[in-house]
């Protein structure tokens, strides 16, 4: 058994988005063999996320049928083209947007899940809340306790739901308005993200506000977003602006992880009817419109308001709205470790 005959071997697990073995692809950064213990190192970004765990499964699994007494060790590392001291989180191995050309789509929801989700999953993950003059993300969280200072007066961000979070709303509280200009914006974003203790995350999840103003330009002049997601409902009025933003985003050279829509459709309680309140399908032409992936339908559900209010993500309950946050929130996943895995390929 030598590092040649284990590539040999892992030639045989196929990657279930790209259409060829993993070793092929390059995604197999290095391999160390010494006696009955083989330790692998595989080109995988996306923790947690169901088609990179299925592929490390098979990659255990393909080595136990051909060497049944070998200890298996699998680390995974993407290199990043920023070198250490360029990277404004250099321990935050994912950076999502969640962005929207309105108000008013739910992108705050959407944010929350998100994170909720994955960090139920497993992973660690942090939710900052960019929307500096509405901030509402303590809220739908029930958070309320609040950022402690180090003595070089850096800040310790709360947790809740297993994720760390941070928001205007938790320093100045939930009633004091916010009344600044663009610089302002610029340096209070950067402090927050900068002066944070976010220590070691797989996901960072950024609510950012509607539109694609100051906060958005900020965001992705000045750290590295891998990843956006767009939030839109069914209606044209609001696909017209989700299109804006993703035009932004693209002038960025940002990848666009998937359109998702919200609010889709309505089911009654009483009759047990579905109603299109807003229109149907179209967040899913717009998808295809724009040879983006579609993330899901979330429906609008009031029990998504209620847990809103209440500070408990759906994601994290019961029923059909549940299981479709889920779903969006493994999509989400996959596209993230897609968009790696395709650049280290190439």
């Amino acid at each position: 058994m030598d590092e040649a005959a284990i590539r040999e071997t892992l030639s045989a697990v196929e990657d279930p988005d790209l259409g060829d073995d993993i070793v092929s692809l390059g995604l197999v950064n290095a391999i160390s063999v010494e006696d009955d213990h083989v330790a692998i190192d595989l080109a995988l970004g996306a923790p947690y996320s169901p088609n990179e765990t299925a592929i490390a499964d098979d990659v255990r699994a393909v080595l136990a049928q051909e060497y049944p007494d070998v200890e298996v060790e699998l680390s995974a590392s993407i290199d990043s083209s920023l070198d250490a001291d360029e990277q404004v989180l250099p321990n935050v191995e994912n950076i999502i947007a969640v962005a929207s050309g309105k108000g008013g789509v739910g992108k705050s929801t959407i944010s929350v899940n998100l994170a909720a989700g994955l960090a139920d999953m497993g992973a660690r993950v942090g939710l900052f809340d960019a929307d500096i003059y509405g901030p509402n993300v303590p809220r739908m969280l029930g958070s309320e306790e609040t950022p402690q200072a180090t003595p070089d007066e850096t800040i310790i961000p709360p947790e809740k739901y297993g994720m760390k979070l941070m928001s205007i709303d938790l320093l100045m509280g939930e009633d004091a308005p916010v009344i600044w200009r663009g610089p302002m914006v610029h340096k209070v974003l950067t402090q927050l993200w900068e002066d944070v203790q976010w220590g070691s995350l797989d996901y960072m999840i950024v609510d950012l506000p509607p539109g694609t103003g100051d906060t958005q330009l900020t965001l992705l002049q000045s750290v590295p977003v891998s990843g956006a997601v767009i939030v839109t409902t069914p209606q044209e009025v609001a696909i017209d602006d989700a299109r804006k933003g993703l035009q932004m985003f693209g002038k960025h050279e940002t990848p666009v992880l998937g359109i998702v829509e919200n609010m889709s459709r309505f089911k009654c309680p009483d009759c047990g009817g579905e109603h299109a309140i807003f229109g149907e399908g179209g967040g899913r032409a717009f998808a295809e419109e724009s040879d983006m992936p579609f993330l899901g339908e979330i429906p609008l559900d009031p029990a998504i308001r209620e847990g809103g209010d209440e500070g408990k993500p759906m994601v994290l309950g019961e029923g059909e709205t549940a299981e479709a946050f889920r779903d969006f929130v493994e999509r989400t996943a996959n596209n993230q470790g897609i968009i790696h895995r395709r650049r280290v390929s190439r």
